[in-house]
């Protein structure tokens, strides 16, 4: 096994939430991830790539926590309260443009 040095990097905590539960989704611990990003810098010298994850897609209920779920209706009500509404027209357009469904 090769050897390894420490790296120390002081980020804001929220950012690094963030950014473990998208490499989370990945399935790359957060080591690894920084590994690749060092080699990468090595091997371009300098920033080389972008990496993401693809657009998000519609939310699933099936797929929401209660408290997820609860949340969405809240942000929902919110709009309606605030008349931020879309007509049932739009919302179809929206959708099959933007996701061909």
């Amino acid at each position: 096994m090769a050897r390894t040095s420490n790296v120390f990097a002081r980020v804001e905590p929220d950012i690094k939430e963030q950014a473990e539960e998208i490499l989370d989704q990945l399935g790359i611990p957060m080591s690894n991830a920084v590994g690749m990003f060092l080699r990468q810098i090595v091997m371009h010298r300098g920033i080389p790539f972008e990496m993401k994850l693809p657009q998000n897609a519609p939310l699933a209920y099936g797929s929401l926590t209660k408290q997820q779920f609860d949340s969405e209706i809240e942000k929902g009500m919110a709009d309606l309260k605030n008349g931020n509404i879309v007509s049932s027209d739009e919302v179809e357009a929206f959708m099959r443009q933007k996701y061909g469904i």
